[in-house]
């Protein structure tokens, strides 16, 4: 393996604190339970930070998410010396986008001019659903007016907003999800990130599903009501699950599907670093008590392995092939040094069930891909063994 040169790097910050841990949610994500220890957790974070740094070679950074949890529980301030440490430890390329996700609670809401002065320039907000029974179902501990005063107030402050929107909730239907989504497209915002709700292992709803969700066949028509909307408005579906304005995609989430390097800091944050003849996979330790008291020692990182072969070609398609628009067939080699060669027999396959195209040098899934997106990876699994 050699890599040719090293492909694009971003930071993800972890902020693992929430006021409630929702029903659905199987993030690392804690509730806080008294006061939290916000200014000894970004010490931690910028201690990490230093240890890692000199894995990114003098790379500068091209963007910043901060993520969680619920980071908008953290004051402006703790926000500001975050990211003035982090520009004293690694360079940020000119007009890096800088992430930080929110909740539309009053309290959070009330902080964002102090965050857009820190230097955050794109904030993504939580919002679920604009209507208050659809919330109360979900766990949020915000209602529908709170959303819109939230989305009001992130655009007085920040050109660049995404709002989280899920569908297939309890007791919804197509209208009442499209209703949702045209609440969104009224605000004027350029990005919105839409999920079905899926009930994932160890989770609330695992254990206690919430009553009345729509079957498989009424929410394959929600979703095609919720993208038809989008599409009716301009929007772009760019990534699976993200529609934007054209130039409003998200430059960090791009960077992952494309397969680009990040480093990551923060309890349970991951990261994917290249070299010239290998690639790296790392993770630090979940738990908030046990990362405040191993960060400040450069030790909180608990798994680190080098990806073999098969397992690099099988990451970048499964983050690439999330894209409609797909990959030049070069990008391949030039971020995980295989050919395509190395992804037969199963892109034979996958072509000739009309999952993928191929054409022009570049490859792509189909309508039919995106839709079966988990069978579409499954021919391109390593073998175990």
């Amino acid at each position: 393996m050699h890599l040719p040169h090293l492909p694009p790097l971003a930071l993800y910050v972890h902020l693992p604190w929430c006021l409630r841990k929702c029903p659905y949610c199987d993030f690392n994500s804690h509730e806080i339970r008294g006061p939290f220890p916000e200014a000894a957790y970004v010490d931690a974070l910028l201690a990490d930070l230093e240890a890692a740094a000199p894995a990114a070679q003098g790379r500068a950074l091209q963007s910043v998410f901060i993520g969680g949890g619920t980071p908008s529980l953290f004051t402006g301030e703790a926000i500001a010396r975050l990211l003035t440490g982090v520009r004293a430890r690694l360079p940020l390329a000119p007009a890096a986008e800088i992430t930080l996700e929110a909740n539309p609670g009053a309290a959070e809401a009330d902080r964002f001019a102090a965050y857009r002065e820190a230097g955050v320039t794109r904030l993504s907000l939580g919002v679920q659903s604009f209507d208050s029974t659809r919330l109360r179902a979900l766990g949020r501990v915000h209602d529908g007016a709170e959303a819109q005063r939230a989305v009001e107030l992130a655009l007085r402050h920040f050109g660049r907003v995404n709002l989280d929107l899920m569908y297939a909730l309890p007791g919804q239907d197509a209208a009442a999800a499209t209703a949702d989504v045209r609440t969104a497209l009224a605000s004027g915002v350029g990005h919105l990130s839409c999920y079905q709700l899926t009930i994932e292992p160890n989770t609330v709803f695992a254990n206690r599903p919430p009553a009345r969700l729509p079957d498989d066949d009424a929410a394959a028509t929600i979703e095609s009501a919720v993208h038809g909307e989008l599409a009716g408005a301009g929007f772009t579906r760019y990534e699976i699950s993200a529609w934007s304005r054209p130039g409003e995609e998200c430059r960090h989430n791009l960077n992952y599907w494309w397969f680009g390097d990040y480093l990551g800091i923060g309890a349970g944050a991951h990261a994917k670093l290249s070299f010239p003849e290998r690639i790296v996979r790392e993770s630090r330790t979940r738990a908030p008590a046990d990362y405040l008291r191993r960060a400040p020692a450069g030790a909180a990182v608990v798994e680190q392995r080098e990806l073999v072969p098969a397992e690099r070609v099988f990451e970048f398609l499964m983050n690439a092939l999330r894209l409609p628009r797909g990959f030049p067939e070069k990008l391949l080699a030039e971020r995980t040094g295989a050919t395509l060669a190395a992804a037969e027999p199963g892109l034979g396959t996958a072509i000739g069930r009309e999952l993928l195209e191929r054409r022009a040098g570049e490859i792509r899934p189909t309508a039919l891909g995106l839709r079966f997106l988990n069978e579409l990876l499954a021919l391109f699994l390593p073998p175990t063994g």
